[in-house]
């Protein structure tokens, strides 16, 4: 009678990055706990993050926002135009839409605030699982999310009219339009001569030197929006 071959899964491979040990011991305790996690390393910083990634190629890293030497987004972009990537759960106290935009772009699968650390299994879990993790739920369409945090870290950007007066803004809009200066004279009631004023003040103010660099940077920067 032949015997039932026993089969055996491999324990996920974690990587802990944290400059703080008492986070590291938390999280380290927590993936020991039951949870069929191995933690095959841990670091310190950000150089030591990267040079560990690529040396143990754990399943799944375990990522602090700010860390000496390399501050986490940064460790991440360099693994991302390295030969290896690793799945990442970027761990923090505070993040900002900015910053999760950020993270996301480069690769990282989910964001788990530190203070919200129960929810870290069910993390791992969906991003050894190939999905995504925000706001302690997983992420249906992350594509969608992008779009969405896109759209509004850009409205929540502050507004810069780099020092440009409303009636040099007015110019601006007029510009971008593809107004020449008597066009722009006669649809602001002014002179020539005082929209060669206006136009040399902004040259000077936003450091562009033509009319084409002056339009590329006015809807760069939404000035031709307000």
């Amino acid at each position: 009678m032949a015997q039932a071959k026993s089969t055996s899964v491999r324990a996920p491979r974690i990587l802990i990055a944290d400059d703080d040990p008492i986070v590291r011991e938390i999280l380290r305790n927590l993936l020991s706990s039951g949870n069929n996690f191995s933690v095959t390393g841990e670091a310190k910083n950000g150089e030591e993050t990267v040079r560990l990634a690529r040396e143990l190629k754990p399943d799944l890293l375990l990522l602090d926002l700010l860390m000496p030497n390399l501050p986490g987004l940064d460790a991440l972009k360099e693994m991302t135009t390295s030969d290896f990537m690793v799945r990442t759960i970027v761990l923090t106290a505070a993040i900002t839409k900015q910053q999760v935009l950020q993270a996301l772009q480069l690769g990282a699968r989910g964001v788990v605030r530190k203070d919200a650390l129960g929810e870290l299994i069910s993390a791992i879990h969906a991003v050894l699982e190939g999905q995504y993790w925000l706001d302690g739920k997983i992420v249906p369409n992350v594509v969608q999310l992008l779009n969405e945090l896109a759209a509004s870290t850009r409205a929540d950007a502050p507004h810069n009219d780099f020092g440009l007066t409303p009636r040099e803004l007015e110019i601006v809009v007029l510009v971008t339009e593809g107004c020449g200066n008597r066009e722009i004279a006669n649809r602001l009631t002014i002179s020539e001569e005082t929209v060669k004023r206006h136009l040399t003040h902004i040259f000077d103010k936003v450091g562009m030197s033509t009319r084409l660099e002056l339009a590329l940077f006015a809807l760069d920067h939404n000035l031709a929006r307000r």
